[in-house]
């Protein structure tokens, strides 16, 4: 795959409504299609999935949408540095960095990275990432992962 200059943003919390629209993503009415009230299984079947880190010990929680997306098995067991290893460089560093950057300022952001699943070719995902706030102090990080691998062919 050829290198491309990915999407990567940072934004303020209040535009959180804004990124993490469902039925934007998936051209539907945003009102039918909130977070919590979305089928994981309708998610998946447009290359999108739901994920949440936990900062006080880095454990990851996905939806289907995002196992398939990473090549694993529904349900595998997570370890977030095994899951970072499978980012390409320089889309890791970038994730990095903006992931250090969200949790510091209290800011959401927007990478299209690239990754190499366990099985398949490499794929474009786009993480739309927020923080997850206790008073000012982050506690966690959440958001969407979709495919966007047909954008960079």
């Amino acid at each position: 795959m050829s290198y491309v200059s990915p999407l990567t943003h940072s934004w303020p919390l209040f535009e959180q409504h804004r990124h993490l629209d469902l039925g934007r993503l998936l051209d539907a009415p945003s009102e039918a299609l909130s977070v919590s009230e979305c089928h994981p299984g309708l998610l998946a079947a447009h290359g999108i999935g739901l994920w949440d880190c936990d900062l006080e010990d880095d454990a990851l929680s996905w939806t289907d949408g995002v196992f398939d997306l990473f090549g694993l098995p529904r349900g595998a067991v997570l370890a977030r540095n095994e899951i970072v290893a499978l980012y390409a460089e320089p889309s890791r560093s970038a994730m990095e960095r903006l992931r250090a950057y969200a949790i510091k300022h209290r800011r959401g952001f927007t990478l299209d990275a690239e990754i190499r699943p366990v099985t398949g070719p490499s794929k474009w995902m786009r993480l739309i990432a927020a923080p997850v706030c206790v008073g000012r102090r982050v506690v966690r990080l959440h958001g969407i992962k979709q495919d966007v691998s047909a954008r960079y062919d």
